[in-house]
């Protein structure tokens, strides 16, 4: 069987879209928020004893909670005292009073985006669909309004895709014990009536809303053969659907983990190796997780490769520190929208997909305006060079810079080549380093199709732009017939 699944080729949807919107969304989304140690790598290199609770992740928001005299315990005692993570429920549906998800969907496609990843149930397990698998330990477990299957539909009526994730590694409504480092949160993958629960819910979203993407966090809490045919049987009622890499079966190697005396040498390790790193200066800023038995594309987090990849991947991250809302965070706080493009654009370049985050508030179910400025910043340029990105594969390198000094990336569409200036140039001309062309072929800029004078200086290329070009953060020019130099 897993040889049938791994001969599977991709679907070119997904290949194409290169623009996907992620949406942390959930009670945690109430208080919102979460120690300021960002970014989260900072969080392990700084307090790894206690890391997990240190985190700049608002949707972890439970679990720090739980450890007394934690950044969150103190905020949750000042600003709620008295009352548990629980009674976030009834702030939250009421929220929902407020929400439209047809205005998110055209949001959201104004943006440029091909696909949409919704968290339908986090960490703190509760579910945003009225599930009809009981939970065993909390009634009432999930929103009696069916916010899957609204998004759902009004995702596809602007012409998107839609996808679903689920925490099927983490579920603290049925592991409630708080985890402090990474050993022991990789440890604390439920057990007992989890895994069956956990399966029941996928087939249930499966069937519910036959989801393009099927998006696991964490890892997974069944074995091989459950898993395996569990992916078989989604590829089966999705035939265009696509799954991510961070369904890691319970393997001897987990359940291992769960033991506490195996916890503290893994950790004894990492606090080493983290240590080292930091002592070379190196400084990871993100999260790369390790290869299941299938996947069909990596999900590096808040980091990108730096190479292009043979196989497809996407890069996810927030607009600022956290995928859910942080009541703290301002403008000041967030990329800025020519970074956010910038880095969008290097991605593609190198196979990859972004999958852009939005963070919703818990009590009106609003995104917030520094979030929404980005999307539509995103989507404007998009407008403007779009057909340099979507639809376009990785060239034979990714990178290259002018000779005044300006990074270029290269995509590719067929035999036309498209070259992304990361910058506007100071001047009316540019010569690209290492491009020869051969003769006869045509530069366009892909704003408006203009064509561009060439030629060939020794073993670069020089262009002509007319005139200067009006600051942006990326332009686009177009080569046809360019893709084979």
């Amino acid at each position: 069987m897993l040889a049938a699944l791994r001969a599977r080729p991709l679907p070119g949807w997904f290949d194409d879209a290169k623009l996907g919107i992620f949406i942390h969304w959930g009670l945690f989304s109430v208080p919102g928020f979460a120690a300021r140690v960002e970014p989260i790598s900072d969080a392990f290199r700084l307090h790894y004893d206690r890391a997990v609770v240190m985190t700049p992740y608002t949707e972890w928001y439970e679990n720090a909670l739980r450890v007394p005299g934690s950044p969150s315990a103190r905020f949750h005692q000042e600003h709620y005292p008295g009352r548990s993570y629980a009674s976030f429920r009834e702030d939250f549906l009421a929220g929902l009073g407020q929400w439209d998800p047809a205005d998110w969907a055209r949001l959201f496609r104004s943006a440029g985006a091909g696909y949409v990843v919704l968290v339908t149930k986090h960490h703190d397990g509760f579910c945003l669909w009225p599930s009809g698998v009981p939970h065993p330990h909390r009634r009432d477990w999930c929103s009696p309004r069916d916010v899957v299957g609204e998004l759902a539909r009004a995702v596809r009526a602007e012409g998107l895709r839609f996808g679903v994730y689920y925490s099927g590694g983490i579920d603290w409504s049925f592991n409630p014990r708080p985890v402090r480092t990474l050993a022991q949160f990789m440890g604390s993958v439920p057990k007992g009536a989890y895994p069956a629960y956990a399966e029941a819910q996928i087939r249930e979203l499966i069937s519910r809303v036959q989801p393009s993407v099927l998006w696991n966090d964490i890892a997974w809490p069944g074995d091989r053969p459950s898993l395996l045919q569990l992916l078989a049987d989604y590829y089966a009622a999705v035939p265009e659907g696509v799954v991510n890499d961070r369904w890691m079966h319970r393997s001897w190697a987990l359940r291992l983990l769960g033991h506490r005396l195996v916890q503290r040498g893994v950790d004894a390790l990492l606090r080493r190796q983290i240590a080292r790193a930091a002592a070379r200066g190196e400084r990871s800023q993100g999260i790369v997780p390790p290869r299941p038995l299938h996947y069909d594309f990596r999900t590096p987090e808040y980091t990108q490769f730096d190479e292009i990849t043979s196989r497809k991947w996407e890069a996810t991250r927030g607009m600022s520190a956290s995928f859910g809302y942080n009541r703290r965070h301002g403008e000041k706080d967030y990329e800025r929208p020519e970074e956010l493009i910038r880095s969008f654009v290097d991605i593609a370049s190198k196979n990859g997909n972004l999958l852009l985050n939005v963070g919703p508030r818990g009590e009106d179910a609003a995104i917030p305006e520094p979030q929404r400025a980005r999307l539509l910043a995103l989507g404007a340029w998009l407008r403007t060079n779009g057909a340099a990105l979507y639809g376009t594969r990785p060239w034979q390198r990714a990178a290259g810079e002018t000779r005044e000094g300006l990074e270029l990336r290269f995509t590719r569409r067929g035999g036309t080549l498209y070259v992304l200036l990361l910058g506007t140039p100071t001047a009316p001309q540019l010569t690209i380093r290492d491009l020869r062309l051969p003769t006869g072929v045509r530069v366009r800029r892909v704003a408006d199709g203009a064509p561009l004078r060439w030629r060939q200086d020794g073993p670069d290329l020089h262009v002509e732009l007319s005139q200067p070009l009006e600051p942006a953060p990326a332009h686009a020019l177009r080569i046809e017939g360019g893709a084979s130099s």
